[in-house]
């Protein structure tokens, strides 16, 4: 179920760019209350605009996956667990994300705040698992 190269190559991508925005956005954001607060502040406001619109992006990969990638994996009974914990982390992320956007409730949106934080954080691991597992169960290395 290998995907096409360049559709891939924009996957990864885009992930790749949410990760880091993400972890610059936790680093910059942990400075506000510095002496520098103000800038740091305008960074981290600015990175998580960016990470915003690169969600966007990742949720229109996502919907294309679903009948490129997840329909076919699953009715040929291939790579299921791990496929299953991708699916659910993305669904996780998508909901927490959801969630700080629009969550007032000073107990939700720390809560949505920090799962959605290890979530992104574990997404990597889950995906190279992923791959792996696919590539092997594939016959190809």
């Amino acid at each position: 179920m290998r995907l096409d190269p360049r559709f891939r190559a924009a996957l990864y991508g885009a992930f790749a760019l949410l990760l880091a925005t993400g972890a610059l956005w936790l680093a910059a954001d942990a400075r506000k209350d510095t002496a520098d607060g103000e800038t740091w502040q305008a960074v981290a406001a600015n990175l998580l605009m960016i990470h915003g619109g690169l969600a966007m992006v990742a949720l229109m990969l996502i919907g294309a996956l679903v009948p490129l990638h997840t329909r076919r994996g699953w009715r040929a009974r291939r790579n299921r667990v791990t496929g299953s914990l991708m699916a659910t982390a993305n669904g996780i992320l998508i909901v927490t994300a959801f969630g700080l956007y629009y969550f007032g409730s000073d107990v939700l949106r720390p809560w949505a705040s920090a799962v959605h934080l290890y979530a992104g954080l574990s997404l990597p691991l889950i995906a190279l698992v992923h791959v792996v597992t696919g590539r092997r169960s594939a016959g190809g290395g």
